[in-house]
C-alpha cells in the first residue's frame, strides 16, 4: 500500500499523532508533516542522470547477448567471458555492472516474448450454460 496515504489516514481519519506515526514508520516529523502538506500521490525521489563506463560498449554487448541467445546452455559464453571480452576491448568497469546489464538485457526479453497477459480478454462472467 502507498505510504503517503498510510500516513494520511492515519492522521485524518484516525486521528493519530504525528509521533505515533513517526514511531510506525520510522520516518521523522519533519518528513511527515512534509507528506501531509503536498498534494503528491507519492513522493519522487530525483535521480540524476549518470553516464555508466559500461555505455560506450552497449551496444557491443547487445549484440554479443542476441547472438548468445539463440546458442544452447553449454555453448553460451558466461557473464564473466563476456567482461574479460568487453576489458580485451579497452573497458574498465567492473564485472558487476556487465552482470546487471546481462540480466536486465534477458528480463526485458523474456517480457517481449511472453505472449499470456498481452491482448488476452479472459471473462469473469459467464450467461447459464456458456462456460461449458
Amino acid at each position: 500500500m502507498a505510504l503517503l496515504s498510510v500516513i494520511r489516514r492515519w492522521h485524518l481519519r484516525q486521528h493519530i499523532p504525528i509521533r505515533e506515526i513517526e514511531r510506525r514508520t520510522g520516518l521523522s516529523r519533519n518528513t511527515i508533516r512534509k507528506y501531509l502538506r503536498s498534494d503528491a500521490v507519492e513522493p519522487q525521489f530525483k535521480l540524476p542522470d549518470r553516464p555508466s563506463k559500461l555505455d560506450p560498449f552497449a551496444e557491443k554487448l547487445t549484440g554479443w547477448l542476441r547472438q548468445e541467445a539463440s546458442k544452447s546452455r553449454k555453448q553460451k559464453r558466461t557473464a564473466k567471458q563476456l567482461h574479460a571480452d568487453l576489458v580485451a576491448l579497452g573497458y574498465d568497469g567492473s564485472y558487476g555492472r556487465v552482470a546487471a546489464f546481462a540480466r536486465g538485457w534477458t528480463a526485458d526479453r523474456l517480457l517481449e516474448q511472453q505472449t499470456s497477459g498481452r491482448g488476452t480478454f479472459v471473462p469473469l462472467a459467464f450467461a447459464a450454460g456458456e462456460a461449458f
